[in-house]
This record gives C-alpha cells, structure tokens and sequence, in this order.
C-alpha cells in the first residue's frame, strides 16, 4: 500500500534516489532533432522547469531550464541560451503526449511569458489531481518518498540555473525532478490510484 501522508523525519530517513538514465543537454539542432524524434514517439513523459532564484524583492528572472524526460532519457534544454525552441513547444502542445508535473501552472505560466502563443495541453499536474483522490502530502519530494521510496535532493533547487556552465549536479537534479514526475504516474497508474480520475 502507498501511503498518503508522509512526515519531513519519513521522507529523511530514506534512502537517496536519483534519474540513472541517460541526461542530455540540448543545446544544438542535432540534439534537439534526437530529443523530438524520441518524444514524438511517447505517450507519457516527465516536465518541470527550472528559473534562477531572486533574492531581492522585485527582481525576477524567466525560465532558464525546461527539463523532458522519458523513462531512459532526460532532456535539458536551456531556454536562457537557446530560446524555446518550436519543436519543444510542439511536444507540450501536443494532445497525445500526457505530459506529467507537479505545480505545472506556474511553469506554464512562465513559459508563456517568453511564448505568448504557446498553448499547452494535455498536462497533468500531481499536484492537483492526486490530492482529488486522497493524497495528504504532495510536491516533487514528498511523492517520491511515498511512491517511489526514495529520498530526493533539493540541494541544488536554488542554485544559478543561468550559470555559463551547468554542474553534473545542477543536471541530476533537473534531470531527477522530471524523472521522477514520470514514475510517480507511472506507478500509482499502474496500481489503480488514478483509476478514479480517469474514469470520469
């Protein structure tokens, strides 16, 4: 049985878990050629987004990171120097690839701050839809650990996501963040939990 409330000493006492697929920055045409004609292919896959924190009031920054991830690869693609690149914004608007998040509407939001015509659809926020069904304690972290088992770090969540250079731990994080939201769906799908959701 998965649980539905888990407390921060639970979520500390497991074990860390992390994405040990393959991360690939999409930073060129070719790789964003291999990104598309993998994830055209799916059904399901995993989305988030990372922004650089502000630490003064007032000051804000847009979407430095967008983060799509199949069960063996996780796609980085670095808005703050490539753009939104339209083959992207094909993926997330397309009907027939669910896209999994959790807290999805702020990241949209934000995307539609560099792309005032980018219409998502077919997303679906844990965030949202599993507290419909019974779920106490939600967010990234938290489902993890109740559905996964694992513990996920958050070490890096306020780090430079503008940075020139990413670090491998800036990209596991992002990578496990995305991830993660995939196997989450995967697994409660799988055992029945969403039935009630996709029934209606």
């Amino acid at each position: 049985m998965i649980p539905l409330k888990i407390s921060k000493e639970e979520v500390n006492a497991l074990d860390l878990g992390a994405f040990t697929g393959n991360i690939i920055l999409v930073e060129d045409e070719k790789s964003l050629q291999e990104m598309e004609k993998d994830l055209l292919s799916s059904k399901i896959i995993g989305f988030d987004t990372e922004t650089r924190p502000a630490f003064k009031k007032g000051v804000s920054y847009d979407v430095a990171l967008l983060q799509l991830s199949t069960t063996d690869n996780a796609y980085l693609i670095r808005i703050n120097n490539f753009g939104f690149p339209s083959s992207a914004k094909a993926i997330l608007e397309n009907p027939n690839i669910v896209k999994v998040g959790a807290a999805v509407r702020d990241d949209l939001k934000a995307l539609k701050k560099i792309s005032p015509h980018f219409k998502p659809d077919a997303f679906f926020d844990l965030n949202e839809e599993l507290k419909r069904v019974g779920f106490l304690n939600v967010g990234v972290r938290n489902l993890s650990a109740m559905v996964l088992g694992i513990r996920i770090s958050k070490s890096e969540q306020v780090s430079n996501w503008e940075a020139p250079v990413l670090t491998s731990k800036q990209m596991l994080y992002a990578a496990t963040d995305a991830w993660a939201c995939l196997e989450i769906f995967l697994k409660l799908y799988k055992e029945g939990y969403l039935d009630e959701i996709f029934s209606t």
